[in-house]
């Protein structure tokens, strides 16, 4: 388990009936995170919400699980249930969804310690936008409102790295009208008209978001200054050019460059109107299929000691008839904190994910 207040469910505790919960991942203001073992699916992520809350209000919290179950897409966390179970402090809503190892854009992002290598970035803003793409082109289209750092997950399959875009808690469909949502969201990825502005969230803002996402990863930095909590809700910021990613990462190359700066106008307007757009110039971008990004990066959350000992008990577990899946993700958990580990063991990993022993 993890630090701070008592979780709300404990290691063991059985989830009406079927689901086991093995350790607390992480949590958010508004919700806990558990990592928990189905009897046939393996394992799942449980997302507990941790407010009580009216059977209306419970209701609202769950809609989550009725838009993920709408927007099927290998680049969208799967969802497979949504109740209500009896905790610690009284009855709760859950949704369980698949359980992703790799962790968060976050975890990437550390374990580079400053920029991601530009070839990941591309796959990622690719993959992010094929992702959102499906939600946008709704007959009413659901903005997702919160894409930040922490909400975009990285596994990696049979095809290498895979995106999962996830949290779609604060997702709504847009008003026929005018097209935009209720503003809400996480303020370091919130576009000026939605910050600032006062208005509400569009298509175009999910699409600033991206924006803002890969302009971190490239760069270390947030746009526009925001890395001054100060001056965050500040309009001013919003009045100086853009400073290009390359001029932080000599990597970057001008298509990029433009891509990055487009996706980040200040004026809604300008931007590439649905995530769909973002996917087909990312992909002009994206380098053929196989090839291998380079800059094994400098941050190594686990020591080097530690991370062997984690590699070879994943490799013992790979040899336990039936444990083939488990051991994939526990390899997983140690190759997304570092790059190095990442090249040396990312095609056992693939592998692994196939079904395949070596």
């Amino acid at each position: 388990m993890t630090g701070g207040a008592q979780a709300l469910l404990c290691r063991g505790r059985r989830v009406n009936g079927g689901l086991v919960v093995d350790r607390k991942l992480g949590e958010g203001a508004f919700a806990e995170v558990y990592r928990v073992n189905h009897p046939i699916f393996g394992w799942q992520a449980l997302k507990l919400f941790k407010h009580v809350a009216s059977r209306e209000t419970t209701s609202r919290m769950l809609d989550e699980a009725r838009i993920l179950s709408t927007l099927g897409h290998p680049n969208i966390i799967r969802v497979f249930d949504a109740n209500t179970v009896q905790t610690s402090e009284g009855m709760r809503g859950y949704i369980t969804m698949e359980y992703v190892a790799g962790g968060s854009l976050e975890r990437l992002a550390a374990a580079h310690s400053g920029a991601v290598p530009v070839n990941e970035v591309v796959t990622v803003v690719r993959q992010t936008a094929e992702g959102l793409a499906v939600a946008h082109e709704r007959p009413h289209p659901i903005v997702h409102r919160d894409l930040s750092l922490a909400n975009v997950l990285v596994t990696y399959d049979d095809d290498g790295l895979r995106v999962k875009v996830s949290d779609f808690g604060l997702a709504k469909e847009t008003d026929p009208g005018t097209l935009t949502a209720s503003a809400r969201g996480t303020p370091a990825f919130m576009p000026p008209e939605v910050l600032c502005g006062g208005s509400g969230h569009s298509c175009a803002s999910d699409v600033w978001a991206l924006g803002t996402i890969a302009y971190h990863l490239l760069t270390g930095h947030f746009p526009y200054g925001g890395d001054d909590l100060v001056d965050l809700f500040s309009r001013q910021r919003f009045e100086e050019p853009l400073v290009p990613p390359s001029a932080f990462n000599d990597d970057v190359r001008p298509d990029l460059d433009r891509l990055v700066a487009d996706m980040l106008r200040v004026d809604p307007g300008g931007r590439p109107a649905t995530a769909r757009v973002v996917a087909k110039r990312a992909e002009l971008l994206e380098p053929s299929a196989g090839a291998r990004s380079e800059g094994p990066g400098d941050g190594s959350p686990m020591s080097g000691e530690e991370a062997d000992r984690r590699v070879r008990e994943a490799i013992a577990l790979s040899r336990e008839p039936g444990r083939l899946a488990e051991a994939a993700d526990r390899l997983e958990e140690v190759v997304s904190r570092d790059p190095r580990l990442r090249d040396r063991h990312l095609n056992r990993l693939m592998n692994w994910r196939r079904g395949v022993l070596i």
